[in-house]
């Protein structure tokens, strides 16, 4: 079984005091299947992690051995996220008053028509109100 995705539960698996029980199953699909993500991810996953360290909560070589063990595991950049940024992400966004970098989950979800693994409320809503099974918490 494959999902997408997004940073904010991928940021919870990596924060040991943040991840919970529905988190590790994500994973544990993740790990044993793969997982597809918009072209963002990659950018928001090594920010997040960036401003992490800058904050003194996690240090350099924690950041940089993340990111080398998250490039280990099969997760799929999309290639066409861009190709949909301005007609249907953005249509999603305005229709369920996400940021269009949250609908760029959305939009790879529906039109893959997988899984979502996210914990941003806003947009687990979203994706329940489109009928898409929706991991995490």
């Amino acid at each position: 079984m494959s999902l997408v995705l997004d940073s904010s539960a991928t940021l919870a698996w990596i924060y040991s005091d943040e991840i919970t029980k529905a988190i590790s199953q994500v994973f544990d699909i993740v790990t044993s299947s793969n997982a597809w993500v918009p072209i963002i991810w990659p950018l928001e996953v090594g920010n997040s992690l960036q401003m992490a360290d800058r904050r003194g909560r996690i240090k350099g070589n924690f950041r940089d051995s993340t990111l080398k063990d998250l490039a280990l595991i099969n997760i799929k950049i999309d290639d066409e996220t861009n190709t949909h940024a301005w007609f249907t992400t953005r249509q999603l966004a305005q229709k369920f008053k996400l940021t269009l970098y949250d609908a760029t989950y959305l939009e790879l979800a529906q039109r893959k028509a997988l899984p979502l693994a996210s914990l941003d409320k806003d947009l687990r809503a979203a994706a329940k109100a489109m009928h898409l099974t929706v991991l995490g918490i």
